[in-house]
């Protein structure tokens, strides 16, 4: 998922849960501003979807398998503070008489339930919804009943990707109106909050450590490998506290402590995580490399990894040997660095919950992107699955 999009975000929405504060988290996007071969934007026919996987992360004996195999929402990875995000898509519901909609709103809260209790966002791809496939007006009011508070109070961005004329319209004329409301409201309290403050870019500091190449960091690595102090520490941290927590990486921390730790490396202070940081620490590693001007697997490799699944099983581990062996010397030590701590991780995966597909999940999207900044809802099952193979293969492809 591009993170770029993901970005434009206020840093703090959580204290406000009015009706103004959550249209201020709503963001739309048009067609042109959506890479053009993402799934919502391919042909309506289901069959025209390539990208679609024939099968269903859940067993087939579950009772949300008939709904989870269309593959309508799916968490596609965390943007760039480490919030979830969770995609719905309209493209890809079949025609009504063929979907149980009551069971699809208690498959979509099942999968939100992992993750409201912390900062989210939530993409909803509307190009595809057809007078054959989209639920009925009386479906519509039973999912706004049903989505209360708990699931709005930490939705940090609602982006509508693909938005027809009418929900512009809608939007445009019930705002004022909205805002209003949320005005009245709030003139009826002894006190208003402010609102949240945008936050301000500072210039880059000397001891600088996020959003710098590699190549430079290496002049200040925190060890003879090249290691940039932020992954040597947190990894080192993390090895120590986190191997056995369930679901490590996979939850979100509070965006002003990230801020702070961010600010604090790049001030060139001394970090201590506690131990209960673990998350924390969890999210300053991703946010480290997701924030590398050129991603870790670089662009070069982008086509490759892309097409990863042409080859043959037999050859994976010798193929990826080769790809690897083309980065830079820093990106190469940094990279087998990082996959010998996630071997250890999913070492531990009956305790953590975290085997290689799912840590695949999780880094794939923060090891590889588009030079255009636009990683497609298509690439994210290449990479991860290219980032699995490379985690169940490690011992044969770092041989030295």
């Amino acid at each position: 998922m591009s993170s770029d999009l993901l970005v434009d975000l206020h840093y703090d929405l959580g204290g406000d849960d009015s009706p103004s504060a959550a249209l201020d988290q709503l963001k739309l996007v048009q067609s042109k501003q959506w890479p053009p071969d993402d799934p919502c934007s391919l042909s309506k026919s289901g069959s025209d979807i390539k990208c679609l996987s024939a099968t269903s992360h859940l067993p087939w004996d579950d009772p949300f398998y008939d709904i989870a195999r269309h593959h309508i929402v799916e968490v596609a990875g965390d943007d760039n503070f480490g919030r979830k995000v969770i995609v719905f898509n309209a493209c890809r519901m079949p025609p009504q008489h063929q979907l149980d909609h009551q069971k699809l709103l208690m498959y979509l809260k099942q999968t939100l339930d992992k993750y409201v209790e912390s900062d989210y966002t939530l993409i909803y791809f509307h190009n595809g919804l057809t007078n054959e496939n989209k639920p009925s007006l009386s479906w519509l009011r039973d999912a706004y009943r049903e989505f209360d508070r708990k699931y709005k109070k930490n939705i940090k961005a609602l982006y509508i990707v693909h938005p027809t004329m009418l929900i512009r319209t809608i939007l445009i004329l019930f705002k004022p109106i909205i805002r209003y409301d949320d005005k009245l409201r709030l003139s009826q309290k002894p006190s208003a909050v402010p609102g949240p403050i945008s936050p301000t870019h500072s210039p880059a500091l000397p001891s600088q450590q996020f959003g710098v190449p590699l190549s430079t960091l290496r002049n200040m690595a925190a060890n003879s490998e090249g290691i940039p102090q932020v992954m040597f520490a947190t990894i080192g941290f993390l090895q120590q506290h986190s191997l056995q927590t369930e679901g490590i990486f996979r939850r979100s921390a509070n965006v002003s402590l990230v801020k702070d730790i961010k600010q604090k490396y790049n001030s060139g202070e001394e970090v201590i995580f506690s131990q209960e940081d673990v998350h924390l620490a969890a999210v300053i590693l991703k946010t480290f490399l997701r924030e590398l001007p050129e991603p870790l697997l670089t662009f070069q490799l982008y086509n490759d990894i892309i097409n990863f699944h042409n080859v043959d099983s037999r050859s994976q581990a010798e193929t990826i040997r080769t790809m690897l062996m083309s980065l830079p010397e820093e990106n190469y030590a940094v990279l087998r660095f990082l996959i010998k701590f996630l071997a250890q991780v999913s070492a531990e995966s009956e305790v953590n919950k975290m085997n290689n597909a799912n840590l695949a999940v999780v880094f794939g999207p923060n090891l590889l992107w588009g030079q255009d900044a636009a990683m497609t809802l298509c690439a994210i099952g290449p990479i991860n699955n290219f980032i699995r193979i490379l985690l169940d293969q490690h011992q044969e492809v770092f041989t030295q």
